[in-house]
C-alpha cells in the first residue's frame, strides 16, 4: 500500500490531483491520436487526404495536448505536495477559462461540443474551491 507522502493529503489536494490526472490523459491521448480527441470533443476527424496544405489543425491539437500533459503533471505534482497555495491560484484561472471556452460557444466561436471542455474547467475550480474554503472554516474552528 502507498504511503501518505505518497497520496494528496487534503481535499483540495484530491481535487487537483484527480483534474491533473485527468488533464495527462487526455494530453496523452491527444498526442497519440488526435482524431480521438476530436471525437471526444463531439466533432468530426478530417481524413489526412481531404486537409488542406495550410490546416493546422493537428499542429495546434498537438500543441494543446501537449500543454495539457505538462500542466496535468503540474498538477499532480502540486496535489502530492499539498500547495496550496498553487491550488488557490488555479481558481480563478480555471474560472476564466470556463469563461473563455463557454463564451466561445456561445458566440458561435467553437462548435457546442467545445462545451465540455469549459464546463470541465468550471466545475474543476468550484469543487478546488469549495474544498479549500472548506478547509479554511474547519482549520479555523480548530485554532478557536
Amino acid at each position: 500500500m502507498l504511503s501518505n507522502a505518497r497520496l494528496p493529503r487534503s481535499p483540495s489536494g484530491w481535487t487537483m490531483a484527480v483534474f491533473g490526472l485527468l488533464a495527462a490523459v487526455l494530453g496523452l491521448v491527444g498526442l497519440v491520436s488526435p482524431d480521438t480527441t476530436i471525437r471526444l470533443m463531439g466533432l468530426s476527424p478530417i481524413s489526412e487526404a481531404s486537409r488542406a496544405d495550410d490546416d493546422h489543425t493537428l499542429l495546434f491539437l498537438t500543441a494543446s495536448s501537449m500543454a495539457a500533459l505538462n500542466m496535468g503533471v503540474y498538477y499532480v505534482l502540486a496535489a502530492l505536495a499539498d500547495w496550496r497555495a498553487f491550488f488557490r491560484w488555479t481558481v480563478p484561472f480555471r474560472f476564466l477559462t470556463f469563461s473563455v471556452f463557454t463564451l466561445a460557444v456561445l458566440t458561435d466561436r467553437a462548435p457546442s461540443g467545445f462545451l465540455g471542455v469549459g464546463l470541465w474547467e468550471g466545475f474543476g475550480a468550484l469543487a478546488t474551491g469549495l474544498a479549500l474554503r472548506y478547509e479554511s472554516r474547519r482549520a479555523a474552528r480548530v485554532r478557536a
